[in-house]
């Protein structure tokens, strides 16, 4: 038995996850399925998602996955109507999918700039678009939308990532005012840096771990699982009058 929360409100709640194929995706998929919700998930990595899913709904859970390049919106959007034939309508949505690639800001096209845009903010605002027909009849659901607190400890080299997560949290307060009046939440949840493969592949350097350390209130590091608790609550009826606000997970890092 898990030492964590059982929601029964989440036991067969369809459930969407972008990104959900590796790192804080997939323990937010693992963490639904866990539940009994009705997961569906996408990603570009075919392989691992298939793979992810097969395993879950071996153990019995009720999991779909489709192949989707996020920022291709008309594709996005099919797999959702693709989801809901499956499992009815959404009733919580999780815009985890993003990409953090490191840049300079004079390195940055408009091409760029719209590249990273799409990955990390406009298909969020899509893919909410599409499930929110389902929750206004339903009377419910929960739109969870991910920021990032690397914005709010100045870092470097992530100018378009951090414009694009910052401006999630007006997306989300205008979402709670225009869908609270059919009981429709919306809320930004903000990971503080959360030790997946990529992020130990790519960044986390012994002299940026240090400084974590330092900054961190929590001594011990952030992994996926941290995230997908919030995740539930957020998507449970336990948070059924909790609308418009920024749910920070760091560890007591960040200051924004």
């Amino acid at each position: 038995m898990s030492d964590y929360a059982s929601y029964p409100s989440l036991n067969g709640m369809p459930v969407i996850v972008s990104g959900g194929a590796s790192g804080i995706g997939e323990g937010i998929v693992r963490a639904f399925a866990a539940q009994g919700s009705k997961v569906g998930f996408v990603d570009i990595a075919a392989e691992a998602g298939e793979k992810l899913a097969a395993e879950l709904n071996a153990a019995g859970a009720s999991v779909q996955f489709t192949r989707c390049d996020i920022t291709d919106i008309p594709a996005y959007q099919a797999a959702i109507k693709g989801f809901e034939a499956a499992h009815g309508p959404t009733l919580a949505l999780v815009n985890n999918a993003a990409n953090d690639q490191r840049h300079d800001i004079a390195d940055i096209t408009p091409e760029a700039w719209d590249e990273r845009i799409a990955v990390n903010l406009k298909h969020a605002f899509f893919a909410a678009q599409a499930v929110a027909p389902g929750m206004v009849a339903a009377g419910r659901g929960s739109i969870i939308n991910f920021g990032s607190v690397s914005w709010m400890v100045l870092s470097s080299q992530l100018t378009v990532y951090t414009a694009a997560k910052a401006a999630m949290h007006g997306m989300s307060r205008s979402m709670a005012r225009e869908y609270g009046k059919h009981g429709v939440r919306a809320n930004t949840l903000v990971p503080g840096w959360i030790m997946t493969e990529r992020q130990l592949t790519l960044w986390a350097t012994e002299e940026g771990l240090k400084a974590l350390d330092a900054q961190q209130a929590l001594k011990g590091r952030l992994y996926p699982e941290d995230i997908a608790r919030m995740v539930l609550f957020l998507a449970a009826d336990d948070s059924r009058m909790i609308s418009g606000q920024d749910f920070v997970v760091d560890g007591g890092w960040a200051h924004g």
